[in-house]
């Protein structure tokens, strides 16, 4: 945008002999013009600033999502503590991320590893960025956390989440994403200095691999360390299933994650109020914005309909739990390119994810690995996809719109393969830093007998024996360990040809409630 002054000197010769006082009249001209300049300065900054916090707080929003999946996704003996460990993920999430994450990730200037300012939020607000930056990442670390807890659900000890949502979103997470998103990364596509990746630099615009990878690779490290919950394998090794006690829940969580989304990936723009150029005055950044919606929307709807019928021929029946996760698969694909990709890439983007999930999901069983949300396969595997599709679909126009022109762009759109080898790096760098740091971490809790709960524990539900009740009265036709008084036994009617029939029922035995 080109810039404009306005001084006396400048205006006098304009204003002609005819004005008595052409010094003060060109003062006065000058002045108003710098006091609507500094109005529209303000104004700019107000309207980028109310976009982002409230972009957080649908990013936010997505905790309620993931507590609604993982209640529904397990068995109703411990509801509540997966919405406890929910809970916790915000709230230890938010005390670590304020105290060392946020300066780990975004503390300026710093080397190319790690952030080293900015510890609690010092210096803040500042030129680089205000508060609604820090709500905005610190929702996205938490989400990262929110992953890894349904890997691992069902068989882990509290104290245990207690500690790893801690290092997750202190340290681990915000290493990684200074990697990709800090202007000082060593990776990063916002790098100020032009000394990119591969000329490049990592194109990872909402988190497929900083977010989604990093919770689906600590997840599986969890959950291989911890072993299957018990009886999800038989004695001959095939699998059994331990369905979730309410599909209701699992159906309310995907709504709530999809709303969520629309905070997730068009909200990464960080601002809205931004014009890309004066050919065409009505595009601009607010364009890009809704493109990004538009593409997030498309691939999460076509993987779910790839799973929904994929699954139909696989299993022989229309299973929502199945289409539930394909949805969210095909969200997780394209948050690295939403940005910076055609409509018609995120359907591709969508069908493949699909079947990425539904392949990761028969290595698991395979190898008899146990994930009661799929959170590894889905957020790990169909992660990983998505930052090699950005790198093969990602359109050279866009690309300059959204990080500067000049700039390597998808493979199969003519860019040549710079970006498609800076976003492989990727993701080998995100497995091997999540390997390196959450799997000595699970180790030495499962060394420290920290990790999982007792045989005991796990068989009566960790509600009853960690919290002290359970979430509500049930009866679990798959648990066969059910705790006498918390069963529910249907009444029928005495006569059931008979409409007239008040009599009421016998009462039922003493031992039954």
């Amino acid at each position: 945008m080109a810039s404009y002054t306005c001084s006396a000197t400048d205006l006098i010769p304009h204003l002609g002999p005819a004005v008595a006082n052409a010094t003060a009249v060109a003062n006065a001209i000058c002045g108003g013009f710098f006091a609507v300049n500094a109005s529209l300065s303000d104004t700019t900054y107000a309207i980028n600033n109310t976009y982002l916090l409230f972009s957080a707080y649908l990013v936010f929003a997505m905790q309620l999502g993931f507590a609604m999946l993982c209640a529904g996704s397990v068995r109703a003996k411990n509801t509540m503590n997966i919405m406890l460990t929910s809970v916790l993920d915000a709230a230890a999430g938010g005390l670590s991320y304020y105290l060392f994450g946020f300066a780990f990730a975004f503390g300026t200037s710093s080397n190319g590893f790690i952030g080293r300012h900015s510890f609690g939020l010092t210096g803040v607000p500042s030129p680089d960025f205000d508060y609604s930056f820090f709500l905005y990442q610190w929702a996205f670390a938490i989400a990262a956390a929110g992953i890894t807890s349904g890997s691992i659900a069902e068989r882990t000890q509290f104290v245990a989440y207690l500690i790893y949502s801690t290092f997750l979103t202190g340290f681990v997470y915000p290493v990684v994403s200074h990697w990709f998103w800090s202007k000082d990364g060593w990776a990063s596509a916002y790098r100020t200095d032009g000394h990119r990746l591969f000329k490049s630099g990592v194109i990872d615009f909402a988190g497929s691999g900083v977010v989604h990878m990093v919770g689906g690779i600590a997840g599986l490290w969890g959950a291989l360390i911890e072993g299957p919950r018990i009886g999800r394998f038989d004695g001959t090794g095939r699998s059994v299933v331990l369905r979730g006690h309410s599909a209701s829940l699992v159906v309310l969580g995907s709504f709530l994650l999809w709303f969520g989304w629309y905070g997730f990936n068009p909200g990464s723009f960080l601002t809205i109020a931004k014009t890309y150029g004066t050919d065409r005055p009505f595009y601009g950044q607010w364009s890009g914005v809704g493109r990004t919606a538009v593409t997030t929307t498309l691939a999460g709807c076509t993987a779910a309909l790839t799973t929904l019928f994929s699954k139909r021929l696989l299993a022989g029946h229309w299973n929502v739990t199945d289409v539930c996760n394909g949805l969210l698969g095909g969200f997780a694909a394209i948050t690295s390119g939403c940005s910076v990709v055609e409509p018609w890439s995120a359907i591709v983007c969508g069908f493949v994810a699909a079947w990425v999930l539904i392949g990761c999901n028969k290595l698991a069983e395979k190898f008899k690995y146990d994930d009661p949300l799929e959170a590894a396969q889905l957020h790990g595997g169909c992660g990983a996809w998505g930052i090699l599709f950005t790198g093969l679909f990602a359109r050279e126009g866009y690309v300059s719109e959204v990080y500067s022109p000049g700039r390597p762009y998808g493979l199969f759109m003519g860019g040549g393969g710079r970006l498609l080898a800076a976003q492989i790096i990727q993701i080998l760098a995100i497995f091997g830093w999540v390997t390196v740091t959450m799997g000595p971490l699970f180790y030495s809790l499962h060394k420290l007998k920290l990790l999982r709960i007792s045989s005991k524990d796990e068989m009566a539900g960790i509600d009853q024996t960690r919290h002290g009740g359970f979430a509500y009265v049930y009866h679990d036709e798959d648990d066969q360990s059910t705790i006498p008084g918390f069963t529910m036994n249907r009444t029928e009617p005495m006569n059931s040809n008979s409409t007239h029939d008040r009599s009421p029922p016998p009462p039922p035995p003493p031992n039954e409630v």
